[in-house]
């Protein structure tokens, strides 16, 4: 994607990034472990998230990409909804954080996360939501390109497909409520297995955090520049 494209397909647009977990989850165990409906089933509100073996948190990090990217995405002219902007509080919970995507009414949205992948798996894959009737019905082809364009772009990065979950890097999921519950074409991206060496020496790499963020950027100016 040209540095052109990419302005031209933001401005004026308004993205969900949704910084998976937070900081406080740990210490509101019962808060974070109230059953909500997702549409297909009930789950957790929240979790912890996962964390590399030397400690760098899942909800450190998914934090430092989210504003890395809504920098760059305000920098083309896109209006940012954040689901978190700081690592201090806990939740919200999955259905609130697609309530706050539905309700700014968001052109697209993102969940930025990193995934606790068995020791020997590498890679990234990308979560787009099953159609499901009355729930994800009416985004899910949207969801389906935009997983497409995230993949796409974020292979700039290195970071390989995951070994180990999906194929090909994509993957279609009934069973999160962040996905069930959107009216918006959204995805969950697990950028890499914080529990492999290999992965983990990256996501801790703020230069290579940076590049990330880049890459997001673009496949996001990708598909909305496929929209009206």
């Amino acid at each position: 994607m040209s540095s052109r494209t990419v302005p031209g397909a933001l401005a004026g647009r308004t993205i969900l990034v949704d910084a998976g977990h937070n900081g406080g989850n740990a210490s509101h165990a019962e808060a974070i472990d109230r059953s909500v409906f997702i549409g297909t089933m009930s789950r957790a509100c929240d979790t912890t998230g996962t964390q590399t073996d030397d400690g760098y948190t899942e909800h450190e990090y998914t934090l430092d990409v989210a504003l890395r990217l809504r920098d760059l995405l305000q920098q083309a002219g896109g209006t940012v909804v954040m689901v978190r902007t700081d690592d201090s509080g806990w939740g919200p919970c999955i259905d609130e954080r697609a309530k706050i995507g539905n309700d700014a009414h968001a052109d697209v949205g993102i969940s930025i996360h990193a995934d606790g992948g068995p020791v020997g798996g590498r890679g990234f894959h990308v979560n787009a939501p099953a159609s499901i009737p009355g729930y994800t019905d009416d985004i899910y082809a949207a969801s389906k390109r935009l997983a497409v364009e995230l993949r796409d772009a974020f292979l700039v990065t290195g970071m390989p497909t995951s070994t180990y979950f999906g194929r090909d890097g994509l993957i279609e999921r009934r069973d999160f409520g962040g996905l069930n519950l959107s009216s918006v074409p959204k995805v969950l991206f697990e950028t890499g297995n914080m529990r492999n060496p290999t992965d983990a020496r990256l996501l801790e790499d703020p230069q290579f955090r940076a590049q990330e963020a880049v890459a997001l950027r673009d496949g996001l100016a990708g598909f909305l520049a496929q929209r009206p």
